[in-house]
């Protein structure tokens, strides 16, 4: 996805940076699920943190926890569908039976 006025290059250029990275872990023989599972392990950590080290105390996260969850899982799904959409859409050109 090309880059628009919202959203930099760098944004995409770091999102790349990950996929490739899982992308070696599964040719170097890793079960895709495996490193899938990782992904989504590692993003939900350094999300946490990122939480965590917006707030002064453990109180103030705490308080803050539910909106937290509710804002990154529904990110999350809207980044998902948008993929899962251009999957189906491209499935052929994307996906080697």
């Amino acid at each position: 996805m090309p880059a628009s006025p919202e959203i930099p290059q760098a944004f995409f250029d770091r999102a790349d940076a990950v996929i490739a990275l899982a992308n070696r872990q599964v040719g170097q023989g890793q079960p895709r699920g495996d490193v899938s599972a990782s992904t989504l392990y590692a993003a939900a950590r350094f999300n946490a943190f990122t939480t965590a080290a917006a707030h002064r105390s453990a109180e103030g996260l705490a308080a803050d926890k539910a909106e937290a969850l509710e804002y990154f899982t529904a990110q999350y799904r809207a980044m998902l569908e948008e993929h899962l959409d251009d999957y189906v859409a491209n499935f052929e050109r994307y996906v080697q039976a």
